[in-house]
């Protein structure tokens, strides 16, 4: 059976695409079988891996009953990658509210026993599409830049993954934060780092994503940044949160 990781964050804008893809493109490279899930509709995984998707999405499987799940995956150009896109025309308030549809369709299908690891990149906000996720991971992983605010969304999903743990799905564990466009320059990216591991336990926290244009730049072109500039500093830090995880996910516990 697969290991399901979740990537999530209630709040926007704190790279939460560029870690799924980017983390998936990594594992791919250390020879794990990867699947990645974007269950955001905005469809940026896509972007990031340079496929145009024009049917059989992820998120047909919320709101038709004979949505074949198997037939939207797709073959990336990373070797150990594949994709299950994003429908960027789905309505997130018309889906059905079963929040074990995921999980349900990820074991019949054969899928789960297909892949080392599933990621699920997910929308910023509290919907079923994020409590299907949950609701289906083992490990979950929290992006967040280091700012006040992002602190205060980061205690506010802990909240709903401990609620969800204790009722729903018992097998839920934090696999970590992850500090993104990170600055180790600026006092109150320092601060909310340590603050947040202080709150958490330094053991939760993940190496830190430094800012790079050059993540940009490979989304543009559609590659990670592992082949789009394996020189980076972005590049870097990838490879040090996937030597960090790789060795968890080849051997769950």
């Amino acid at each position: 059976m697969a290991v399901r990781l979740v990537i999530c964050n209630r709040k926007g804008g704190t790279g939460k695409t560029t870690v799924s893809v980017n983390l998936a493109a990594g594992l791919a490279n250390k020879g794990l079988k990867v699947l990645l899930l974007d269950l955001d509709s905005q469809g940026h995984c896509s972007s990031g891996l340079g496929i145009k998707a024009r049917d059989n999405f992820i998120h047909d499987i919320f709101h038709k009953n004979d949505a074949n799940f198997v037939a939207s995956l797709r073959r990336t150009d990373i070797p150990n990658l594949w994709l299950s896109p994003a429908d960027p025309n789905f309505d997130h308030s018309q889906g059905r509210l079963d929040p074990h549809r995921l999980s349900r369709v990820l074991e019949s299908s054969g899928v789960d026993d297909a892949f080392d690891i599933i990621i699920m990149d997910t929308p910023p906000s509290l919907d079923m599409l994020l409590r299907n996720a949950l609701l289906a991971a083992r490990w979950v992983i929290v992006p967040f830049v280091p700012h006040y605010l992002s602190y205060e969304g980061v205690k506010q999903l802990v909240k709903l993954m401990y609620d969800i743990k204790k009722t729903e799905n018992p097998d839920l564990q934090l696999k970590g934060f992850l500090p993104t466009m990170a600055s180790q320059t600026k006092r109150h990216h320092r601060q909310v780092m340590n603050d947040v591991a202080s709150h958490f336990g330094a053991q939760r926290m993940l190496p830190p994503i430094r800012c790079d244009i050059r993540l940009v730049d490979a989304f543009a072109i559609g590659e990670p940044i592992q082949i789009f500039d394996p020189r980076s500093r972005g590049a870097d830090d990838f490879s040090a949160l996937c030597e960090r995880l790789s060795d968890d996910f080849r051997t769950p516990a």
